[in-house]
């Protein structure tokens, strides 16, 4: 109904309809109060008004129902566009008045329209719900500025400004903590009431609630700016990119409706040629209410509004789609290939063993350290917090060499670190004894030569095991990949009951690996960081991004977003998929069951025009309310998903 409707100036009709309360329908109501007492009048009190006084009067309640319709009829009639609701409500309405059933065209028109402002309150509030799961923003903030306090609107802080936040307040804007400590509540961001406790020089981002104490930021990105608001701008715009069922959907009306006109044409005309006893005013009548019910307007209103309760659903519990086409994609996943540093294990890395080879040990840190720290990876962060603080170096020449590690000159000096690869790969001996390490190696080589080993630990996420457990209930194959050795990925794949795991591998050896399995006719969902792996994610049929709460570059890169770092939320992601599929073809069929009963009771003369309507208002409401109830399912209930 008005959710594809277009106004000349480009607006959907439901836009122009969104903030419509009972104040913007006077002309309904006063249509229907009209409608309520002609009918009182002739059916309560059998009072017949003369003909001419009873047409105009119910002229005039048809025009203020129906005169939005009729004007979206003609202006898509005069482009062309004749086979569309508008178009066969105005024809079946005005046949009715021809006929001298004018009670039964106004209330047509008004319960049609009733039914479309109920729908529209249904789409509005699902739309409103998901605004406000993550519109959580304060209107205003409390800036510090040489000890003295003030309080401004958000959108008036510079970057680099501090902002107060004090206990039960929302952070307005993203910053780096500069208290000691603080502790957090998350939830409107990754669907976890835990609290989250942040320490000095920590990122905190707008939409969180300070718990316990007076806490100051200094602001790192503008108001419109914040995750927060990209967040938001990306769940509203998931709104507009249609499923395939809504594609579908919108293809099949386009075939149903000129079908319906021309078996609409055959119900008044073919008895003419069949009949000895033909009237036509009988078989025009029936035509008419084939054409009433054949509005196909549960299924235009309650498929999308189920993609939106869908999208809200998954929002509540910190994962973003980012259009109900990949509600779509997740119910037909087979086989979740993972990232392992950070999706399966924590990704905080802590230094366990230094075994520095020919150089003092203090040195090699230097010089390792020094280099890492031109990298963003976990590994590099762990070797550079355990260096601390490090004497400044002249360093040049930084080279990143994927999936090997960091070449650099520090201090005259050429400089390798990364994985065995690397040496390997500039042909540089080691003990071999390396090669036997289960833990993640760091190894490095000054100018050309072995100078020593850093092991590095990580540890899996609690719920890892928990979550391959579910995908192997639901039948999904799991898969592991990563750059890190074969022996530590066999480790985790062992810990954790995944199928097949992967190590040693480059970029281009996972896009290999994703391939393969796509070559077997595997449905895949991609897990991983969203930035370094953008090629297999581009290559899987969904790409999901891990923990991205923290990441520009994650939020525009997948397609799904999880807020925090728990491997459940995949699980959590198909099943919110196979929810919102089921509920959206509980409403088509039920809308196409109910539709061809009634339409073949009306061209056999059994329905009216009084049941077409309440058939096809009473369908739509009935879908809007199936609709709805997805946003108060529990996706972690004892459900069967199939």
């Amino acid at each position: 109904m008005s959710i594809i409707a277009k106004t000349d100036e480009g607006h959907s009709h439901e836009q122009v309809k969104e903030d419509a309360g009972w104040k913007a329908h006077w002309d309904l109501l006063l249509a229907l109060v009209i409608l309520i007492v002609l009918l009182v009048l002739e059916y309560g009190f059998q009072i017949a008004l003369p003909n001419i006084p009873l047409l105009i009067i119910n002229l005039v309640a048809y025009f203020l129902a129906g005169r939005k319709v009729l004007e979206l009829a003609f202006r898509k009639s005069i482009r062309g566009d004749f086979f569309n609701e508008f178009v066969l409500m105005s024809v079946a309405t005005i046949g009715a008045f021809i006929i001298g059933e004018y009670e039964e065209g106004v209330a047509v028109m008004v319960f049609y329209q009733i039914g479309e402002w109920f729908q529209d309150a249904a789409v509005n509030r699902a739309k409103r719900s998901i605004k406000a799961l993550l519109d959580i923003r304060p209107d205003t903030v409390t800036v510090i500025k040489k000890g003295n306090s003030s309080v401004v609107d958000p959108s008036q802080v510079e970057i680099g400004e501090t902002i107060q936040i004090k206990p039960g307040e929302k952070v307005a804007l993203d910053g780096e903590l500069l208290s000691d400590s603080a502790s957090f509540n998350t939830a409107a961001l990754t669907g976890e009431s835990q609290p989250d406790n942040k320490y000095k020089g920590e990122a905190v981002y707008a939409g969180m609630i300070n718990l316990n104490t007076v806490t100051e930021l200094k602001v790192t990105a503008l108001f419109k700016d914040s995750k927060l608001s990209r967040i938001l701008e990306m769940v509203q715009d998931a709104t507009a990119r249609k499923s395939q069922t809504q594609l579908f959907i919108s293809r099949f009306a386009k075939v149903y409706t000129p079908i319906v006109f021309s078996l609409a044409l055959v119900v008044c005309i073919v008895p003419y040629f069949v009949l000895d006893n033909y009237s036509f005013q009988t078989w025009f009548y029936r035509a008419l209410v084939f054409l009433v019910i054949s509005c196909p307007c549960a299924l235009v209103v309650s498929i999308p509004l189920g993609y939106f309760g869908g999208i809200g659903l998954a929002s509540r519990n910190g994962i973003l789609f980012k259009g109900g086409n990949y509600l779509d994609v997740m119910t037909k996943i087979n086989a979740v290939v993972m990232d392992k540093t950070g999706t399966l294990t924590k990704g905080v890395f802590k230094v366990q063993k230094i075994e520095p080879n020919e150089i003092h040990k203090e040195e090699f840190i230097r010089l390792t350290a020094t280099l890492e720290k031109n990298s963003t990876h976990p590994i590099a962060k762990a070797i550079t917090d355990y260096a601390g603080e490090i004497n400044q170096a002249q360093i040049d020449r930084i080279e990143e060499i994927a999936g090997h590690g960091l070449k650099g000159n520090i201090d005259g000096k050429e400089v390798l670190a990364g994985n065995l690869k690397l040496l390997r790969k500039f042909n540089i001996s080691y003990p071999q004894e390396l090669e036997e390490i289960v833990d993640t190696i760091v190894v490095t080589a000054i100018n050309n030569k072995y100078a020593g080993y850093i092991t590095i630990s990580d540890e899996i996420k609690e719920d890892a095991a928990q979550v391959i457990k579910d995908m192997h209930a639901l039948n999904i194959q799991t898969v592991m990949l990563s750059g890190d050795k074969q022996a530590v990925v066999d480790d985790v794949a062992k810990k954790i009951g995944i199928d097949n795991a992967y190590g040693d591998l480059l970029p281009e050896g996972k896009v290999e690996k994703v391939q393969a399995l796509k070559n077997q006719g595997k449905r895949i969902a991609f897990v991983g960081d969203g930035v370094n792996d953008a090629p297999v994610v581009a290559l899987a049929d969904a790409g999901i991004a891990m923990g991205g709460l923290g990441s520009d570059a994650t939020i525009e890169t997948a397609d799904i977003v999880i807020q925090n770092d728990q491997p459940s939320k995949i699980v959590a992601a198909i099943r919110i998929g196979k929810i919102t599929r089921n509920i959206v073809w509980q409403n088509i069929i039920l809308a196409m069951v109910v539709k061809i009963i009634v339409l073949a009771l009306g061209a056999g003369g059994v329905a009216t025009l009084w049941e077409a309507v309440i058939a096809d208002v009473g369908v739509a409401l009935l879908a809007i309310l199936n609709a709805v109830r997805i946003q108060r399912i529990k996706i972690y209930d004892n459900i069967q998903f199939t």
